[in-house]
């Protein structure tokens, strides 16, 4: 068996908000959609998935070194980006509520929480150049 893709279903209760923030936004490219009558999907384009488990200690870890305190629930996107500080601005000026402005991690990268129209903690990072540190 072999997994081929891995895709995060978002059910958005602001289904044109959502998009517009995804699609035209963040730039996430549309692959395909579909719609009957009062049924809407997108499904965009988002690069190369991971699936990242962490236990509990972790997620307190994370959610301390990027936020300060303990704030995800069980999910969070986290997406790579050239520029985890300028995509901050844009997304909140898009809708996005900042919790956390971009932040140097002890794993060299510059996260930024927040959470997005559909109530999703979303991370953005950057990956710092080694010689940076």
């Amino acid at each position: 068996m072999t997994v081929k893709e891995l895709r995060l279903v978002v059910t958005a209760d602001d289904y044109d908000e959502a998009v517009a923030f995804y699609r035209d936004v963040l730039g996430l490219p549309e692959r395909e959609s579909y719609a009957t009558e009062d049924a809407r999907v997108m499904i965009l384009e988002a690069g190369r998935a991971t699936l990242e488990i962490a236990n509990p200690a972790q997620a307190d870890y994370i959610d301390a070194v990027e936020v300060g305190r303990r704030v995800a629930g069980k999910y969070r996107v986290a997406l790579e980006v050239d520029d985890s500080a300028a995509t901050t601005r844009t997304l909140a000026e898009a809708g996005a509520t900042v919790i956390a402005e971009p932040t140097r991690t002890p794993w060299n990268s510059l996260n930024a929480r927040l959470e997005t129209p559909g109530g999703i903690q979303l991370t953005l990072f950057t990956e710092l150049d080694l010689k940076s540190s």
